[in-house]
């Protein structure tokens, strides 16, 4: 390995400690976390954990994981309940106020550049430092498909660990040995059958320090893991009934709406709001950092009046129109602006100069998280203390953050995270949050809900970022020879910590995520990262680079295994290094009865890529008709370790793959005068029903760590698709999105 690559990843590492503010011993790193629940505890109530309070009036589960839609208020529960032996609809769910408690274990093994396999003394030395940083700096973060791992050990022990102290606090009020009660269903059973309820043992085990548990369930004794448990959060769904932060209303509570300058950074020179004053409901127009918003009686007549208020913008401090910011990546490829080397395998200058070299290029596009539910925040502020309504992934980064803007110390801003429709990554910005406090600081004591419009929410959207990949490939013998990948992006990590106050002098792995971590061997593979500066303000989208890279290094390998007139999933066999890895291609292999005769026009595509640790293999069937593509069915093979939910992990594989699919084949987002040309979602469609293929999924388990699957099924679906298409059609698609290049039905 070469000595530039090895001081990279040390001055990585290095990066994160710094960035946290880590200087730390063994203690402040071992010391568990106080307990958040035990502060302001009622009579008669009993926590023994950050995640569990019982009291006479139920049991409740704290889940400091936001819900998203992606169902983690279920999961979080189902691991305390598993262990706690509490059936489902026994208990209710709270996500509890920010807390450093909750800080989220999993995200070390993305900080540190080493591959998901890598187990080595180094690897793991690196990511411990990397969890103590998270640790020490509180990050409670809902991202990155962490919330299983994060959640798998640490829930299931709270949940022992209640169940054990609630078995004392029976043994003491019937004088029994512990030894001879068991629990069932939200009670400790005595052995002649008598069942005393939790909620009426919470006074005594309220005086009871918490049992110490070493030891967990074996599977062979689970419940709820790994059986299908219907998400208590459905039925409200389903009839309307759940409230989302949208949804909120309160006595007293004014609405209001607001602009911002589209080109985004820039400011505001002025703005004419006449025609707007007199207009119905209006009761307020304050003036923003960068914007206007209007505040009325509803939301409707904030908008209207929104639409009148004349406003003169600053311009964009970054290129204008879309064709410079792609001139931009494209002239990046240099020495100047490298950013990792992290795979540099075999001799790669001297295995291009041995033979005949494959050049290609690919493309990806700005592209907008575009949830259904549009941003909004409902927030009180008076002079001692902030409230805030509003559902978001960084809870504490809020808090901090309002309390920055509102002169108000962190403890007085309290901040009551909700159920999400939808973020994508959108949540972890602020957005919305800022506005909205701006705002209720001018209203004083008044509650005011501010909700962008869709346009706005595109408008002030910070979008995945543009990417661009260079390709050369040599083959040998009817084998993948060499392969140089050379990956050109905005960075995501840098431009979000940017506008948390943060810097991120080492490199950013985001730009090759997907690409340079995969488990294969070639004799010569080299993949390089290179930041492109100056351009539109990007943040985490769903799968976040391997996004783009995953699409790039793959398809680069498909046209090199053609090029070698080899099986691609035969030679993806061949190269791969991981036997996890290998298992899932093969279940795809199997599953789509690949190498099976097809149909005239009909193509079938294969692609496998590995993001947050859970390798991924997609097969996409296809058919060309002489009114375009149609796509015909997808099998999807994954491997988390351990899947929790049978039927949730169904679900998000099969949402991840429409995801992926319906971006990669009409979404991308354009730049005009400085602001993104698209507003809305006729302009940016996701996969419509009629268009969506049948979804086949197999989740395996052979991994050795518990691992997510709300991102890992996106990156693969677009190289997939791709690869079919060219099976089909013969034809190339080396750019998103793809209905540039070809129709589809």
């Amino acid at each position: 390995m070469a000595v530039a690559t090895i001081a990279r990843r040390g001055f990585l590492i290095a990066s994160v400690a710094i960035a946290g503010g880590v200087a730390f011993g063994t203690w402040t790193v071992r010391r568990p976390a106080d307990n958040p629940l035990a502060k302001g505890r009622e009579p008669g109530q009993a926590t023994f954990n950050a995640w569990v309070r019982i009291g006479p009036d139920g049991i409740v589960l704290i889940t400091p994981h936001v819900d998203l839609g992606q169902g983690t208020t279920a999961l979080q529960s189902t691991l305390i309940a598993e262990e706690m032996d509490l059936d489902p609809g026994q208990f209710t769910t709270d996500p509890g106020r920010p807390d450093g408690a909750y800080w989220n274990t999993a995200l070390a093994a993305d900080a540190v550049p080493f591959r998901y396999t890598d187990d080595s003394i180094p690897a793991e030395a690196l990511r411990d430092m990397a969890r103590s940083a998270f640790k020490l700096i509180g990050a409670q973060v809902t991202g990155g498909s962490s919330t299983a791992s994060d959640s798998f050990d640490k829930l299931r022990h709270a949940g022992a660990v209640a169940r054990e102290t609630l078995k004392a606090a029976a043994a003491q009020k019937t004088g029994t040995d512990v030894a001879d009660l068991r629990t069932e269903s939200g009670a400790v059973v005595l052995k002649d059958g008598t069942r005393i309820a939790y909620t009426d043992l919470a006074g005594i085990a309220a005086g009871i320090d918490p049992v110490k548990v070493t030891k967990l369930r074996d599977p062979s004794e689970w419940r709820l893991i790994g059986h299908d448990v219907p998400r208590l959060d459905i039925p409200a769904k389903s009839t309307g009934a759940l409230t989302y932060g949208i949804d909120l209303t309160m006595e007293g509570m004014v609405h209001a709406t607001c602009r911002v300058n589209p080109r985004k950074g820039a400011g505001m020179r002025g703005f004419d709001a006449s025609r707007a004053e007199g207009m119905p409901g209006v009761l307020h127009i304050v003036t923003l950092e960068n914007g206007v918003a209007v505040v009325a009686t509803n939301t409707w007549y904030a908008m209207q009046a929104m639409k009148a208020v004349r406003i003169d913008w600053d311009t964009a401090p970054y290129p204008a129109e879309q064709a410079d910011h792609w001139a931009e990546v494209a002239a990046s490829f240099t020495e100047e602006r490298l950013d990792s080397v992290w795979r540099d395998d075999g001799d790669i200058p001297a295995a291009l100069n041995g033979g005949a070299v494959i050049e290609t290029e690919y493309r990806a596009p700005y592209v907008a998280h575009q949830p259904l539910e549009p941003l909004s925040a409902l927030v009180r502020v008076t002079g001692d203390r902030a409230d805030l309504w509003v559902g978001h992934q960084m809870p504490r980064f809020v808090q901090q953050r309002v309390a920055k803007s509102t002169g108000l110390p962190e403890s007085s801003v309290h901040f009551h995270n909700q159920y999400v429709g939808g973020s994508f990554g959108h949540r972890l910005e602020f957005e919305n949050i800022d506005r909205a406090v701006e705002v209720a600081t001018a209203l004083k004591g008044v509650p005011v809900k501010l909700t962008f419009t869709r346009e706005e929410d595109f408008a002030q959207d910070f979008p995945r970022q543009i990417a661009m990949a260079r390709a050369r490939g040599v083959v040998k013998d009817g084998k993948v020879h060499a392969l140089d990948l050379g990956i050109a992006a905005a960075s995501p990590s840098r431009s979000q910590a940017a506008r948390l106050g943060q810097s991120i002098p080492g490199p950013d792995n985001q730009i090759v995520a997907g690409a340079w971590d995969v488990p294969y061997r070639l004799p010569h593979h080299r993949v390089t990262g290179y930041a492109v500066p100056g351009l539109s303000p990007v943040s985490s989208w769903r799968s976040v680079g391997a996004s783009h890279a995953g699409f790039f290094a793959d398809c680069a390998l498909d046209e090199l295994i053609h090029a070698a007139g080899a099986d691609p999933l035969a030679e993806r066999l061949r190269l791969i290094a991981d036997p996890v890895a290998r298992k899932v291609l093969e279940a795809v292999g199997e599953m789509s009865d690949w190498g099976a005769p097809l149909g005239a026009g009909q193509g079938r595509g294969i692609a496998f890529v590995a993001s947050f640790g859970v390798p991924v293999a997609e097969v996409v069937e296809v058919t060309m008709t002489d009114r375009g593509i149609r796509l015909d069915r997808v099998f999807v093979a994954a491997d988390v370790g351990r899947v929790i939910d049978p039927l949730n992990f169904e679900n998000l594989v099969q949402g991840g793959v429409i995801w992926g699919l319906g971006h990669a084949i009409n979404s991308e987002i354009t730049y005009s005068d400085g602001a993104a040309q698209q507003t809305n979602y006729h302009m940016a469609e996701g996969l419509r029903l009629y268009q969506t293929p049948e979804i086949i999924v197999r989740g395996l388990e052979n991994g050795t760590s518990v691992r997510g699957i709300g991102e890992p099924p996106v990156p693969p679906a677009a190289p997939a698709l791709a690869n079919a298409i060219f099976a089909a059609t013969g034809q190339r698609i080396r750019e998103m999105p793809f209905n540039r290049h070809i129709a589809f039905i």
